[in-house]
């Protein structure tokens, strides 16, 4: 499969990523092209292997083969904290907080590679975007509402200013009014400069907000494009919940 042509060189490219857990491969000649200022959904049925990409950018799973990568430099096999360091955030799917540390403390801890005056500087700018945290820092991450939770997750990822952020499972157990404030903050952020990958469930909605969408099955990209056109592939959205 030839990487999709993106404008100018791609942020983030993946150009025939497999991968395998143990003896089983879950990704199949992966081909993905992110510019810079993209905002992208990814999209497909459960187990398509969308999270692993993700987990594959970031470093958390390796590779077994092809390249990744990110502002022109390869960062097949680099450690996660190498690659955030060069500017990629991840959200993980599932609530990615630590349920018995603070609300600032999270924070913390997603600037952690940063020194501290910039670390602060971080914190401070995320909480202009979510004014609820000045009032609670010292309240437990486990004690906040779901989607409170994806919220302090999404902020303490944005406290490096990354180029592109990745979130997964953005409406995993929310209420369809939570996920529509939660696309429209991320809607903000890549308006403001921030190139974004994202893994829905919810195709209508992701097309709604996403200028760009990549369907994935089994493993495999199976399309790349305007979400006007996926839209016309019952073939492929026939397996996945059109809902949101």
């Amino acid at each position: 499969m030839t990487v999709p042509a993106v404008h100018g060189e791609p942020l983030l490219e993946l150009s025939g990523v497999d991968l395998r857990y143990g003896r089983v491969q879950v990704l199949f000649d992966v081909d993905l092209a992110i510019a810079d200022h993209d905002f992208v959904a990814l999209l497909g049925t459960n187990g398509a292997g969308k999270s692993t990409v993700l987990r594959a950018v970031s470093g958390l799973s390796g590779v077994a083969g092809g390249t990744i990568r990110f502002a022109g430099e390869d960062i097949t096999g680099l450690a996660p904290d190498e690659i955030a360091a060069r500017g990629l955030g991840h959200v993980p799917g599932g609530r990615g907080t630590l349920p018995d540390l603070t609300v600032m403390e999270n924070l913390r801890l997603g600037g952690h590679l940063l020194g501290r005056s910039a670390r602060d500087a971080g914190i401070a700018r995320v909480m202009e975007l979510f004014p609820w945290m000045t009032d609670r820092p010292t309240q437990l991450a486990g004690t906040l509402s779901g989607g409170e939770q994806q919220m302090l997750a999404i902020a303490r990822a944005l406290v490096t200013q990354p180029r592109l952020l990745m979130v997964d499972e953005l409406s995993l157990g929310l209420a369809p009014v939570i996920v529509e404030q939660l696309m429209s903050l991320l809607a903000s952020l890549h308006a403001a400069g921030t190139a974004l990958l994202v893994v829905e469930q919810h195709a209508t909605l992701a097309m709604q907000f996403a200028p760009r969408v990549v369907f994935m099955e089994k493993g495999r990209v199976r399309f790349s494009g305007a979400g006007r056109d996926l839209a016309g592939r019952t073939d492929l959205l026939r397996s996945v919940f059109l809902g949101g």
